[in-house]
């Protein structure tokens, strides 16, 4: 979230409104299927108070890729289940990655941060001593004489 508070009526493609008529509509497929495809855990809605079940527009949108992929590509049930659990498990570790990155960004930005302040904090009356014999010259100090 982008931290502003959500209108509790806001509609969003997670939010469970379609009973499984409507849902069976608009995915194409027969109630009986949205039925045994929720028992083997592919697509599973919501449950009202009552368990009768509310699909997602999210959930409309996976029936429609089982369908496809179970007619299309000739994947059997378990393997598309599969292939559901992987890709979730996919984007839960790029969700990861993202805040690590952020996580990484902000700690590099307050390493920097403290970096100047300590530079700044250095005393501009000290000069780096250099070491003679690595120099390569010989200085010769002489204070200088009072006269008084």
């Amino acid at each position: 979230m982008d931290g502003r508070r959500r209108n509790p009526y806001e509609l969003t493609d997670d939010s469970p409104v379609y009973v499984i008529s409507v849902a069976a509509q608009l995915s194409g497929l027969h109630p009986q299927t949205l039925r045994q495809y929720d028992r083997l855990g592919l697509v599973s809605p919501d449950r009202t108070a009552g368990r009768g079940r509310r699909y997602s527009a999210r959930d409309i949108e996976l029936l429609r890729t089982v369908q496809q992929l179970s007619q299309d590509e000739g994947i059997n049930l378990a393997g598309i289940k599969r292939i559901i659990e992987l890709e979730n498990q996919v984007a839960a570790l790029q969700a990861r990655v993202a805040e690590l990155a952020a996580a990484l960004e902000g700690a590099a930005a307050a390493i920097q941060q403290r970096e100047a302040q300590v530079h700044a904090s250095y005393r501009r009356d000290l000069v780096p001593y250099q070491d003679v014999q690595q120099a390569g010259a010989l200085v010769v100090w002489r204070p200088k004489r009072s006269d008084g």
